[in-house]
């Protein structure tokens, strides 16, 4: 636990404690969330191969999973960590133009 702490810059076990949980129930939701979408699409299991569906599947997880992310973060009070996540992971994944480095104030 000490290691999440000193890593992620927290400072209380219950901050850890809801940033943990704050990830569990959005990896879920957003593999819950997908399969209602592509099933809108009229993409399923059984209209497509398991080679099409599953990569158009993960896919799609991954921009619901950034959405969901910042916003359970911020039901959850943990606004700041999450944004500072999220654009730590857009930038990493090569989409770093999606969020501005610094802004330049006038």
């Amino acid at each position: 636990m000490a290691n999440f702490k000193e890593r992620w810059n927290i400072k209380s076990n219950w901050q850890v404690f809801v940033i943990i949980v704050v990830f569990a129930i959005t990896g879920s939701c957003a593999a819950y969330l997908s399969k209602p979408i592509l099933a809108t699409f009229g993409i399923s299991k059984t209209t497509v191969s398991a080679w099409e569906y599953y990569p158009l599947y993960i896919l799609l997880i991954f921009p619901i999973y950034q959405v969901l992310l910042v916003s359970f973060g911020f039901l959850f009070g943990q606004f700041a960590f999450f944004w500072a996540f999220e654009k730590k992971m857009l930038r990493s994944c090569g989409l770093g133009f999606l969020v501005n480095k610094k802004r330049n104030p006038k």
